[in-house]
């Protein structure tokens, strides 16, 4: 490869690593957590679909009746479990009154299995304002007011945020962080929050506080019941029934382990792939902004350097150090592993690859599996 056709391959690296860095450092100047207290004592009605989640249930529950400043009830949905989930939740209702456990229907045709259970759930819901949580998400005790207080301060009908992602092993540091580093590094959120634009919409279905007024005018999760990605499409359908979303920093609010395992890190992140980045159109785009901006210049530094290419290799490098800078403030912010820095092309590569094979795959006519369930690719 020529110097000419280097430097302007660097060129190009170059401003895609600025684009990424610049955008992910004005988003975390106001990526914040939620602060302060609701206005009186809010009714918050919080909501855990769960199948086969007997490990994480008692830790659920406790963190679910601990939370501080509002009035709760806890529903926890028992979704055709096989173990001692429901035991564990009826047990638990027995001694509590806060507590009621609500069997599920058996899923019907057309319905992904997370939208059904929350659906069901919304049906159970006695409150005012709606907080879906993931069974492995363990609330903080002030969590559920502080979400509340960011609705009433800003006039808001839902904010979804980000808990702290708890990664142990090496897969899991390098994988699970690269879902902000997508979100933060290629969303303008100033721009999110100033527009009601559905496709600035974004969310965590992880941790989702909507309220239930808001949540009827927007059809529910009965509104894509058959789509995958909660998180994605709630905040969008709010945003098209003409109300106001936000997202934030829930790193001090929740913290989730959500994938334990190279297998379920492949399945879960290829569930949802098609509803965002692995489009036809799309995935291209991607790959151009993540593989040019964050691989590209790791490639180019020693083939700029063999060939004598002094400008390539500048630009390389600088491209290199923009990425890393940005990629150890977020990670300082949320609390990411040092190692997700240090391999954080890894990564992004291992990123484009599962979405590559989601794509690939949907055309196929292959199945996503998710907890013992198939679902086509939308």
């Amino acid at each position: 490869m020529t110097a000419v056709v280097l430097t302007v391959l660097a060129f190009v690296a170059f401003g895609l690593a600025v684009l990424y860095a610049a955008v992910t450092l004005a988003n975390l100047s106001i990526f914040r957590a939620p602060e302060g207290s609701p206005d009186g004592t809010p009714r918050i009605s919080i909501l855990i679909p769960a199948r086969d989640e007997a490990a994480n249930m008692p830790a659920a529950i406790d963190a679910a009746l601990a939370q501080t400043g509002v009035t709760v009830e806890l529903v926890v949905l028992d979704d055709g479990s096989t173990d001692a989930t429901a035991a564990i939740v009826a047990d638990r209702a027995a001694r509590d009154p806060r507590v009621r456990l609500a069997q599920g229907a058996p899923l019907p045709d057309g319905w992904n299995g997370k939208q059904h259970a929350c659906h069901q759930l919304s049906q159970h819901a006695r409150h005012e304002t709606f907080l879906f949580v993931d069974a492995d998400v363990r609330l903080a005790p002030d969590a559920a007011a502080r979400l509340c207080a960011h609705l009433d301060r800003r006039g808001l009908d839902l904010v979804s945020g980000f808990p702290h992602q708890i990664t142990r092993t090496l897969i899991e540091k390098v994988a699970i962080p690269q879902i902000l580093v997508v979100l933060l590094g290629y969303l303008p959120l100033w721009m999110a929050r100033r527009s009601d634009a559905p496709a600035f919409a974004a969310g965590c279905g992880q941790l989702l506080m909507v309220r239930a007024g808001a949540y009827g005018r927007a059809g529910g999760h009965a509104r894509f019941a058959h789509l995958m990605h909660d998180g994605l499409n709630m905040p969008r359908n709010v945003r098209r029934a003409g109300g106001s979303t936000d997202i934030v920093d829930a790193t001090p609010l929740a913290s989730c382990r959500m994938y334990d395992n190279w297998a379920d890190i492949r399945s879960g992140f290829t569930k949802n792939a098609t509803e965002g980045m692995a489009k036809p159109v799309a995935l291209p785009v991607w790959t151009v902004l993540l593989g040019g901006g964050h691989i590209l210049p790791w490639l180019l530094l020693p083939a700029a350097g063999a060939a004598g290419a002094g400008w390539a290799a500048a630009l390389s490098a600088l491209a290199i150090a923009l990425v890393l800078s940005a990629r150890a403030v977020l990670a300082l912010r949320v609390r990411q592993s040092w190692l997700s820095v240090l391999l954080h092309p890894a990564g992004v590569a291992l990123t484009l690859a599962i979405q590559w094979s989601a794509l690939i795959g949907a055309r196929r006519g292959r199945q996503a599996v998710w907890r013992g369930r198939r679902y086509d690719f939308q």
